[in-house]
């Protein structure tokens, strides 16, 4: 599954849990709050100053 900026935190962590470590170095350290699991990458990224293009890159590599 290719994971996309428009996808909920949610949904990636339940899908892949695995990818919670990428989300973690990149400075995303709310991923146990409960509003941040409603939250698309792109609301995240914007949220944490983060480039929401390279971090999907980046969770899309492996």
């Amino acid at each position: 599954m290719k994971i996309e900026k428009t996808m909920k935190i949610g949904e990636l962590l339940e899908t892949n849990p695995d990818k919670a470590e990428i989300l973690l170095n990149a400075g995303m350290h709310c991923l146990g709050c409960p509003a941040s699991r409603e939250e698309t990458l792109e609301e995240a990224c914007m949220v944490h100053g983060i480039n929401v293009e390279e971090l999907v890159e980046e969770l899309n590599k492996e």
